[in-house]
Parts: structure tokens; C-alpha cells; sequence
């Protein structure tokens, strides 16, 4: 199982993700419900809870997809990042 280091754009931000959390956490139709599974796997958790709220609000805030209200949501910006990486990951990004 090989892994991958994943940087936001402002380099500030990194996970390590394997490719099988990638292609579950990133793939056609819904995955809200393989990211939420993948944040509770113990190693993807720890590195989430280690990202600062502001950081990773101001990094989302670059991709325009989310109002300031949305952005206030730490839990659900968690999810977007996750989100974010696997895609990154799957792409070749």
C-alpha cells in the first residue's frame, strides 16, 4: 500500500493519505459518507486534528466554493479537505 504527501496550495497544510484512502475518499457520485469514514481512521484523524481552524479556513477561502458562514464550520471545512487531498490524489495533482 503505497502513501502519498498531500500539500494545500499555501504548502501550509499536509496529510499523508494511501491510495485506497484516496480512491474512497474521491469518486463518482456522493462520498460524504466515505470521507466521514476515512476521518475516523486513527492515523487520518490525528493529522486532522492537528490542522489549525484559521489555517484551514483561509485555505478553503482560496477556492471561492464557500461563504464566511460556511467557512465557520471547522468540522464540515475538515470534511472539504479531506475531501480536496483525496481528489488531488486520485487526479495526479
Amino acid at each position: 500500500m503505497s502513501a502519498h504527501w498531500w500539500s494545500s496550495s499555501c504548502g501550509r497544510i499536509e496529510l499523508q493519505l494511501t491510495d485506497d484512502d484516496a480512491a474512497s475518499g474521491y469518486h463518482q457520485g456522493a462520498c460524504d459518507d466515505d470521507v466521514a469514514a476515512l476521518r475516523k481512521i486513527p492515523r487520518i484523524a490525528a493529522q486532522l486534528a492537528a490542522i489549525d481552524a484559521a489555517t484551514l479556513a483561509g485555505e478553503l477561502r482560496e477556492y471561492g466554493a464557500w461563504d464566511a458562514a460556511q467557512l465557520a464550520d471547522h468540522d464540515a471545512n475538515l470534511d472539504r479537505l479531506l475531501w480536496i487531498a483525496c481528489g488531488d490524489l486520485v487526479e495526479g495533482r
